[in-house]
């Protein structure tokens, strides 16, 4: 009897909390969104006592102002400046463009000034940053698990981490965010890779497989920066939905047989552009970029050409045997032709390439260029 007792017990709280999870959404109650990255990690901060000395009066020396009167009247009207505008003052000069099913931001300040925001952000979201590097403007997260997608109810929050232990999405995202400076303004690029867990064939076991890329996740946390550079929510969520849409994405059209390349049906600032999300998209490792000249610095790790790649054993992970896993660096090159874009592949002597390995970077390329 005390068995069945649990069983009904423990079946009756799982169905309290998807019933709870459930209302939760139709009242609109739960953030679709909540991200814990699987990898613990604490940002560097400064500790409160610094930052709390320069907002207050008396460890704040006056500044530009010769007269007693002149210095009392400033700061009455630093007073009277209402809290929300000391906590996080609204921000201008932040639109959301559109080419298809990519969104990104146009912001009016210098790169310099946008990028170490957006480490911030990434950290607020929930996430710990796995790479950054400011002189190619990229920063990639780490797999973290959405826990909005697990049922919420008054029982999960009585047990916190106890359940949180036995409850999982099956579902892993990470995030890749790119800075670049265009036209005297800073753009935003924000893409994700999923990963689902999926049963094996014979059912034995489960493993990890690529999922698809959703854009309107995508849309989501661009609004969310833009809330977090000083938007206000409803401004934002109504740019990011209102953002003009191109009437269709470009041909794409494969180069001749034997031919690495893609012909993109608009000219090279779009196809720059096209072209860098998919990149982002599909995970390749950048290591430079040069927008005058048309060039993505790339390193690919070619697993289909038939030779056996040999991975570090213990031994050599721990004194520092060399992987013969190499990735070849190659660049992604974006050329004007006639109308379109011509994307070749080219080694790192900036001759092309039209191996096997050129063809399956143009049809990884071609892949997340598509509608998806």
């Amino acid at each position: 009897m005390n068995k069945r007792c649990a069983s009904f017990t423990l079946g009756l709280g799982v169905l309290l909390l998807s019933g709870c999870s459930t209302v939760n959404q139709m009242i609109g109650n739960e953030e679709s969104v909540d991200y814990k990255s699987t990898v613990a990690g604490d940002p560097l901060s400064i500790p409160p006592d610094l930052t709390q000395a320069n907002r207050d009066a008396h460890f704040r020396a006056p500044e530009g102002s010769a007269t007693f009167s002149q210095y009392a009247q400033s700061q009455q009207a630093q007073q009277n400046v209402s809290a929300a505008d000391r906590v996080l003052p609204a921000s201008s000069g932040i639109s959301v463009m559109r080419d298809g099913d990519i969104r990104w931001l146009a912001i009016d300040q210098p790169a310099e000034a946008v990028y170490p925001k957006i480490v911030e952000f990434w950290g607020e979201q929930g996430f710990t940053l796995h790479s950054q590097d400011p002189r190619t403007g990229l920063m990639e997260t780490d797999w973290a698990e959405n826990r909005a997608k697990i049922p919420e109810g008054w029982i999960r929050s009585a047990l916190g981490s106890v359940l949180d232990q036995v409850f999982d999405s099956g579902e892993r995202e990470r995030f890749r965010t790119r800075v670049e400076r265009v036209n005297g303004k800073t753009e935003v690029y924000i893409s994700h890779q999923q990963m689902v867990e999926t049963p094996t064939p014979d059912g034995a076991a489960f493993k990890w497989v690529f999922g698809k890329e959703d854009p309107g996740l995508n849309a989501a946390m661009l609004a969310r920066l833009m809330v977090f550079l000083g938007t206000d929510v409803k401004s934002a969520q109504t740019q990011v939905a209102e953002a003009e849409k191109d009437s269709d994405l470009p041909s794409i059209t494969a180069g001749s047989e034997g031919q690495a390349a893609l012909t993109l049906g608009e000219p090279f600032d779009r196809a720059w552009r096209r072209v860098g999300v998919a990149i982002d998209s599909a995970g390749f490792a950048v290591e430079d970029r040069d927008r005058s000249a048309g060039d993505y610095f790339i390193r690919y790790l070619d697993s289909d050409t038939g030779q056996k790649i040999e991975q570090q054993n213990i031994i050599g992970r721990l004194f520092g045997g060399k992987n013969t896993a190499a990735p070849t660096p190659y660049r992604i090159h974006v050329a004007d032709q006639g109308s379109g874009s011509l994307v070749t592949v080219l080694d790192q002597n900036g001759q092309v390439q039209n191996t096997d390995t050129a063809k399956r970077i143009i049809t990884v390329l071609s892949t997340h260029m598509g509608s998806k």
